[in-house]
C-alpha cells in the first residue's frame, strides 16, 4: 500500500468496549504494494481463533498465491494502534472483526476504500447479506465495509413457566411485566437485569429493552435525547422490573447469568453468547437448577429467547446487538477485495465455526445456494469444554429467532452516525451510573434520566 500519512481525528474510547480479551501479534503491522504480502489486522485474536484464521488464511494463499501475514489486534488497543499506524503510513489493507462503531471511525477518517467495499458486495450479491446489516455499515449510499456477522441480545425466558402459566411470550413491555409479577415467587424472581454502574453489560441491557420504546441515545442532529419522553418511560419500566421483581442485590453478566442458571430467575437479559452454556457444553459457567443435575441441557431444552422489544412510545420491534465487519483500507492493495470475498465465501463456514452462538452470519448464502451459510451454522460445533450443534440443544423457534436477529439490531448512535460518542459513553459509562443510582434508591426514573443525558451532553461537548 502506498505510504499515505493520515491523522486519526476523534478516536472513540474503545471500539471494542466489553470484550475483555488478551492481545497478540507479530512483526509489521503495514500493508505492501500490489503484489506484495498482505497485511490483515483481526479483532479475533483469542489464539485459538487466530490459529484457526491462520489456516484460512493459508488456503486463500495456496488459492490465489497471495501471501497473508495476521497480525491480531487487542480490541481495546484499537484506536491506539491506529492512530500511531495511519501517522506512519502504515495501515493494513484489511481489518477483520471491526465493530460497528469501529467502521465509522474509520470512515470518519478517510481510511476506508469505499470502491473496493463496493465492488466487493456486488460481487458476492447484495442480495445475498442481510439488508439490515448492510444499512448499518453504510453511510448513505455509501458502503463502508463488508458485514460479516454478529451476535444478538436476547431476552431468555422460561418457556415451561410461562407456559404452565398461560403467559404470551415477552415480546411487549406489557407481556414482560405481567410475566415478571405472576411468575415472581419468594424462589424465582420474575426477571434479573444487571445494575451496576461500572460494566458495560448494564447499558447494553437497558438499552434492549429501551430500543423498542424508542428510547434513542441521540436523534438524527446528534442532539442527546436520553431525557425524552420515551427513555424516561423506558427509565421507569426498568426501575419497575428491577425494583419489584429482580434479585436482591447489585447485578452484573456474570450473577444476572448465575441466578437464571440456577432457576432463581425467569427472565434474564443476556447476549447469544449464553447458548451453549445453557446447554451445559461450559464447565465453569454451567447450569445449576435442581433439574440440570440429572439433565445439563434441561434450560436449553425448556427456555425461549425474544430478540425484538416493543414498548407503548416506539413505532416498533427493536434490538441490542453488534454487527462486525470486513474494511477495506485506503491505499490497500487490490488483493484485498479478493480476501474479503474468500473470508466471505470458501472461507466463511470456517469463520462462523470460531463461536456459532456469538456469530450469526449476515450473509445467508450464495445466488446459487440461497440458505448455504445459514444452514450450516446451525450444525456448526458450539461449546468450550463440550462440543455440539446448536441445532441439537435448541428448537427450530429458537434458531430461528437468533439466526434473524441481525434483521432487527439497531444500537444506539450508529444509525445517526455518532459512533465516537458511543465509544466514549462506553468508556464513561453514564448510563449504568444513572441506573445503579435509580435502583438503588437515590434518583427516580426521571432524574436517572435526566442524569444519564446530562452527563452525556458533556461526553459529546468533549469530542468537539
Amino acid at each position: 500500500m502506498g505510504a499515505t500519512r493520515r491523522r486519526v481525528r476523534g478516536a472513540v474510547a474503545a471500539v471494542g468496549a466489553g470484550v475483555l480479551v488478551a492481545g497478540c501479534g507479530s512483526g509489521d503491522s503495514g500493508g505492501g504494494e500490489d503484489g506484495g504480502l498482505l497485511t490483515v489486522w483481526t479483532l479475533e485474536n483469542l489464539p485459538d481463533r487466530v490459529a484457526a484464521q491462520e489456516e484460512i488464511a493459508a488456503a486463500f494463499t495456496e488459492s490465489s498465491g497471495v501471501e497473508v501475514e495476521l497480525v491480531a489486534v487487542d480490541p481495546n488497543q484499537f484506536n491506539q494502534l491506529l492512530t500511531s499506524s495511519a501517522a506512519a503510513g502504515e495501515l493494513p489493507d484489511v481489518v477483520g472483526a471491526l465493530p460497528l462503531a469501529g467502521v465509522q471511525l474509520l470512515s470518519t477518517n478517510e481510511l476506508l476504500d469505499t470502491d473496493a467495499t463496493a465492488s466487493i458486495v456486488e460481487g458476492l450479491g447484495a442480495d445475498t447479506f442481510s439488508e439490515r446489516a448492510l444499512e448499518l455499515t453504510r453511510d448513505g449510499d455509501t458502503q463502508l465495509a463488508v458485514p460479516s456477522d454478529g451476535w444478538a441480545q436476547l431476552l431468555v425466558y422460561r418457556q415451561d413457566l410461562f407456559d404452565a402459566a398461560g403467559l404470551a411470550p415477552p415480546e411487549t413491555y406489557e407481556d414482560i411485566l405481567a410475566a415478571a409479577q405472576a411468575l415472581d415467587t419468594p424462589e424465582r424472581a420474575g426477571f434479573v437485569g444487571a445494575t451496576v454502574p461500572n460494566d458495560a453489560f448494564t447499558q447494553q441491557t437497558f438499552e434492549h429493552l429501551a430500543l423498542g420504546n424508542g428510547c434513542e441515545l441521540v436523534d438524527d442532529a446528534g442532539e442527546v435525547t436520553l431525557d425524552s419522553d420515551a427513555c424516561v418511560a423506558s427509565f421507569e419500566f426498568y426501575d419497575r422490573l428491577i425494583s419489584d421483581h429482580s434479585v436482591a442485590g447489585a447485578q452484573d453478566v456474570d450473577t444476572t447469568r448465575a441466578a437464571y442458571f440456577a432457576g432463581q430467575a425467569a427472565m434474564v437479559v443476556w447476549s447469544s453468547f449464553i447458548l451453549d452454556e445453557m446447554a451445559g457444553l461450559r464447565a465453569d459457567a454451567a447450569p445449576t437448577c435442581p433439574e440440570c443435575a440429572g439433565n445439563p441441557a434441561f434450560l436449553a431444552e425448556n427456555s425461549g429467547v425474544v430478540t425484538a422489544i416493543s414498548g407503548p412510545d416506539g413505532d416498533g420491534a427493536a434490538q441490542f446487538g453488534e454487527i462486525v465487519s470486513w474494511a477495506v483500507t485506503a491505499d490497500a492493495q487490490a488483493a484485498a477485495a479478493d480476501f474479503v470475498s474468500y473470508m466471505l465465501e470458501d472461507g466463511y463456514e470456517q469463520w462462523l465455526g470460531f463461536s456459532p452462538e456469538g456469530k450469526v452470519p449476515t450473509r445467508s448464502g450464495t445466488a446459487e445456494e440461497p440458505t448455504r451459510f445459514i444452514d450450516a451454522w446451525a450444525t456448526l460445533p458450539a461449546g468450550v469444554d463440550t462440543k455440539a450443534p446448536l441445532s441439537d440443544l435448541y428448537s427450530p423457534e429458537v434458531l430461528e429467532a437468533v439466526r434473524t436477529a441481525p434483521d432487527t439490531i439497531s444500537p444506539w448512535g450508529i444509525p445517526q452516525g455518532q459512533g465516537a460518542l458511543v465509544g466514549a459513553a462506553l468508556g464513561e459509562l453514564p448510563v449504568p451510573q444513572a441506573i445503579a443510582a435509580m435502583t438503588g434508591g437515590e434518583v427516580d426514573p426521571p432524574g436517572a434520566a435526566q442524569q444519564a443525558a446530562d452527563a452525556l451532553r458533556e461526553i459529546a461537548a468533549s469530542l468537539e
